[in-house]
């Protein structure tokens, strides 16, 4: 049987390199592409360990530690011992999950109903055919996305919800700057880009935003029904919303692209990449403790730190 040392190695670079992507995303650690690559390299270098004399060490459990701890100092750096325990035990997480994953698809696809199916480990741990390779090439990046998204629907219910929090949005010109509340209520989304969707009340904001999204912050369906019109500026953001509530039948909102949103709470700041806000004339908080309501998702990304 032929070996391509060279393909072999530069799939293992890859997976580790994923791997240590996956372990930040999870930890919401600070990405610095150069560090991870090189953390994967570190960890790449186990296979060419396997094609020496020194092969029966590669394998051993205490030789792979050591090298999963490189490459997490590597990549992640060792500020507190907690710290960087974290990230080890997330990189293990990570591999087991994904590895788990694997498994799972080869099984449940059955690419061969024979028990000689049970070759696929074997040809992991040898590094065998090149069907097994192909198979976890196509198969990994699935698997990662999966696992990011069961993920990040963990990390929506952990995270704090009813929290204030400070907001800027800007949209045409416009620089609107709000206290909002995240409330796990707000489940709001576009079905389409599946952003999330924050309402904003025009209270008190008569004086900045547009007569013309004021008065459909009151009444939408005169825009539905082509009663109202909105310049072309503000036309192009426009996007529905679907929308229910207790004792009324479904409704559609109309809601806005912004240029862009910043969260900050402390010395954190969360800029949304993907989100829409709804305009309505409702007054959230009687005592103006807060006159927006946050999606939770919003926050679900990882935090910039303030420099001062």
């Amino acid at each position: 049987m032929v070996l391509y040392l060279d393909v072999i190695w530069l799939l293992n670079l890859l997976i580790d390199s994923i791997l240590l992507v996956m372990t930040a995303v999870f930890l919401k650690r600070h990405l610095i592409w150069w560090r991870i690559f090189l953390g994967g390299f570190i960890g790449s270098l186990i296979v060419l360990f396997s094609f020496t004399p020194y092969a029966y060490i590669s394998g051993h459990p205490l030789m792979k530690l050591f090298f999963s701890m490189i490459m997490v100092f590597t990549a992640f750096g060792f500020k507190r011992f907690r710290f960087y325990l974290g990230n080890l035990l997330m990189l293990y997480f990570s591999t087991f999950l994904t590895g788990g994953i694997l498994i799972g698809i080869h099984y449940f696809l059955r690419f061969d109903n024979s028990l000689q199916s049970s070759m696929f480990l074997a040809s992991v741990k040898g590094f065998g055919d090149p069907i097994s390779w192909v198979f976890v090439m196509f198969a990994l990046p699935a698997s990662w996305y999966f696992a990011r998204g069961r993920m990040n629907s963990i990390e929506t219910v952990k995270i704090q919800y009813d929290q204030l929090v400070d907001i800027q949005i800007e949209m045409n010109g416009l620089n609107l700057q709000l206290k909002g509340l995240v409330d796990s209520g707000n489940q709001l989304y576009d079905p389409l880009s599946k952003s999330p969707v924050m309402l904003v009340s025009t209270d008190k904001l008569e004086e900045i935003i547009p007569a013309e999204i004021l008065q459909l912050s009151e009444d939408n369906d005169r825009f539905m029904s082509g009663d109202h019109s909105l310049p072309g500026k503000w036309e192009e953001r426009v996007r529905f919303i679907p929308a229910q509530s207790i004792g009324k039948k479904s409704q559609l909102l109309i809601a806005y692209k912004p240029d862009s949103i910043k969260i900050r709470k402390g010395k954190e700041t969360w800029i949304c990449q993907k989100g829409l806000v709804v305009f309505q004339n409702i007054v959230f908080s009687a005592d103006d403790t807060f006159n927006c309501i946050v999606h939770p998702r919003m926050l679900s990304s990882a935090p910039l730190q303030h420099v001062s």
